[in-house]
């Protein structure tokens, strides 16, 4: 995470070195970015630079954190709006995360990201699935789980059935951009997987 020098920038100066980033880490992954682009773009001194981030990767994934709030708060919002019901509030998130992705003006941004996606960038782009605050975050959205149809028992099984939704939900991004899909195509696998899980693997005995 940036640190605490980029905080105490006014808000102008922030947006401006947010763009920046948001262009050179546009036209290329974190590892073939430029801090020399980014400061020229920014119009800032180099050493700034290391005064607000330890390294071009902290300030790559700042970008991805702010997104993963963002989806942070849907997701929260459609859990309510749904009663709890898990499954509905993944394929609402994956539909509108997706058609944002590839259609949006961040495009380049997002498939270089997702391309290119390690352990570190997942946790900050999920922002709700990092080890020592995962628990915290099962209890805010447990509440609205329980009046869902889930069948879980306990809130670390929660955290198991949230961990194989959004490791699902990424391979699908994945995929997405690496195929090329559209977004209707995209969905539609992505709804096949979810139904899947859903209705179970095995086949019905009497």
């Amino acid at each position: 995470m940036p640190k605490q020098t980029f905080f105490n920038l006014d808000d102008q100066k922030k947006e401006t070195l947010i763009a920046a980033l948001k262009e050179e880490f546009s036209r290329a992954s974190v590892h073939d970015a430029s801090v020399a682009n980014i400061v020229k773009l920014a119009q800032i001194p180099r050493g700034s630079f290391y005064q607000y981030f330890y390294d071009k990767e902290d300030a790559f994934l700042f970008l991805l954190s702010l997104y993963g709030d963002e989806n942070k708060r849907y997701f929260t919002d459609q859990l309510e709006l749904s009663n709890g019901d898990l499954f509905a509030s993944f394929l609402f998130m994956f539909k509108r995360m997706i058609s944002e992705l590839v259609n949006g003006n961040q495009y380049h941004f997002f498939r270089n990201a997702f391309l290119n996606m390690n352990h570190k960038m997942e946790q900050a782009f999920t922002r709700n699935l990092k080890d020592d605050d995962f628990g915290t975050e099962v209890k805010n959205i447990a509440k609205w789980i329980k009046k869902g149809p889930l069948a879980v028992e306990s809130e670390k099984e929660l955290e198991h059935v949230f961990k194989i939704l959004t490791a699902v939900t990424f391979q699908n991004i994945i995929h997405a951009f690496a195929q090329q899909l559209t977004v209707e195509e995209a969905c539609h696998n992505y709804q096949v997987e979810l139904n899947m899980l859903k209705h179970g693997l095995l086949k019905k005995t009497d």
